[in-house]
Parts: structure tokens; C-alpha cells; sequence
């Protein structure tokens, strides 16, 4: 699904942000706005994580044992 994503706004962010023809107009979303989803999707896959992006370890010295 990421790769997906980070491919469709390489693709938004190559082309023109507004496009006007015969049949009508289109217009994408600012690529702020999908920076920000993308950010915010990553952001939840990486809490369906076990260990979040965390990992605590105790260091002990060789002669502290």
C-alpha cells in the first residue's frame, strides 16, 4: 500500500495541478495535503507495530555483574 502511495504522489507531483478541456475541468489536492496523508498513514502502520518504532535494552558494564 505505501509503495502505491508514495508512487501515486510522485506521479501527482510530476504533473499540472490543474487541468482545464472540452469536457470540463480537474483539479488535485495541494501536495501539502498529501504529504500530509501520507505522513499520517505511515504514522498509523508504524503503531500496528508490536515494538512502535521503541526498544528499550540495559547496558551493564562487564565488571558490574
Amino acid at each position: 500500500m505505501a509503495d502505491n502511495l508514495d508512487d501515486t504522489i510522485r506521479e501527482n507531483a510530476a504533473g499540472p495541478a490543474k487541468v482545464s478541456g472540452d469536457a470540463g475541468s480537474v483539479e488535485q489536492h495541494p501536495l501539502g495535503d498529501q504529504l500530509e496523508v501520507a505522513k499520517s498513514l505511515a504514522a498509523k502502520e508504524a503503531v500496528k507495530k508490536k515494538h512502535r518504532g521503541l526498544r528499550f535494552n540495559r547496558f551493564c558494564p562487564p565488571d558490574a555483574t
